[in-house]
């Protein structure tokens, strides 16, 4: 078997690597239900122990996986249905969630690479709010509670000289959110998660780290504020497509393990390193699932509404 280092940002992938036979499995809790209808599956893993995190690669926490086989297709009453459940989740993963709240927005990445421009584009279709309470007040909205929702994208490196840690703490210090939620587009390990998968997790991010090139991490200990990451798997590492081929070919052909050659695989995975794939559909899929999570977004600060609205007349 290859000993080769598979990269991925999801941790539902990361735990199909570690064994119920590992002591650190005992520091993963693994729940899956189907909160909609249809095909919609919902894996939540919880990393309880710091065992566990080193295991698995990933800090400790909760992360929300949401798989939709359909994701990328150009269907818009399910993208509704899938944006409901996402809005749902994020809601859960929000502190404090019967309070008013400021929330940052942040979309990283590169507008000018597809495949990583999922996080600037969805920060387009938010409906922010921060600007018009400062000003007029909540009358403006026609309520007397909500929550200030604004957003930022910061750009990359190549462009701005800084770093984009440096960039949204600075916004942190200045605007005062109570929350940041951080949109990414993620590395996945396997080509059926590709554009239909979400990842929710109450961690923060380290941008980059994906593909091998990590950047300041955004989490509470370097913000000073909750960090909600929220990603969807845009590409796949090219060496782990060859692995896969590879190994389902060795099984077809049932060739002995002792014939399977792992440095050979080692090796190509090794050449294959910085190499990622994605759709030939990209510029269509990003456009279609960037929205879906900002629809996913503005749905959630809609029912934060709500829910105050009831709760208001309740104590009243």
């Amino acid at each position: 078997m290859s000993h080769f280092q598979v990269r991925t940002d999801l941790a539902l992938e990361a735990t199909e690597t570690i064994t119920e036979a590992d002591s650190a499995y005992r520091g993963v809790r693994v729940e899956e239900y189907y909160p909609i209808e249809g095909d919609v599956k919902v894996t939540k893993v919880m990393i309880t122990t710091k065992n566990a995190a080193k295991s698995m690669g990933k800090p400790i926490g909760v992360y929300v996986t949401m798989e939709a086989p359909a994701m990328a297709e150009p269907d818009e009453d399910y993208h509704r249905e899938i944006s409901e459940c996402f809005a749902g989740e994020l809601l859960k993963l929000i502190p404090d969630a019967g309070k008013d709240k400021s929330i940052l927005v942040v979309g990283l990445g590169n507008r000018e690479v597809t495949a990583d421009s999922l996080g600037p584009q969805a920060v387009e279709h938010l409906n922010v709010t921060r600007h018009i309470v400062k000003e007029y007040g909540t009358a403006a909205y026609d309520c007397s509670r909500m929550d200030l929702l604004s957003a930022l994208e910061p750009g990359v490196m190549a462009k701005t000289g800084m770093e984009t840690a440096e960039i949204v703490k600075g916004v942190v210090e200045q605007t005062l959110p109570d929350a940041v939620i951080v949109i990414d587009a993620l590395a996945a390990r396997s080509v059926r998660r590709l554009n239909r998968t979400i990842q929710i997790t109450n961690t923060g991010i380290q941008p980059g780290s994906g593909v091998g090139n990590h950047r300041n991490a955004l989490t509470l200990e370097s913000l000073g504020v909750p960090v909600i990451a929220v990603g969807i798997p845009t590409v796949v590492d090219a060496a782990t497509i060859v692995m896969d081929a590879m190994e389902r070919v060795l099984e077809q052909e049932k060739i002995p393990e002792s014939y399977r050659i792992a440095d050979g695989l080692d090796r190509i995975g090794s050449e294959l390193n910085n190499m990622y794939m994605t759709g030939k559909d990209v510029d269509s899929v990003i456009k279609r699932v960037s929205y879906l999570l900002s629809e996913g977004i503005n749905m959630a600060m809609e029912l934060r509404m709500q829910r105050k609205g009831q709760s208001g007349e309740a104590t009243d």
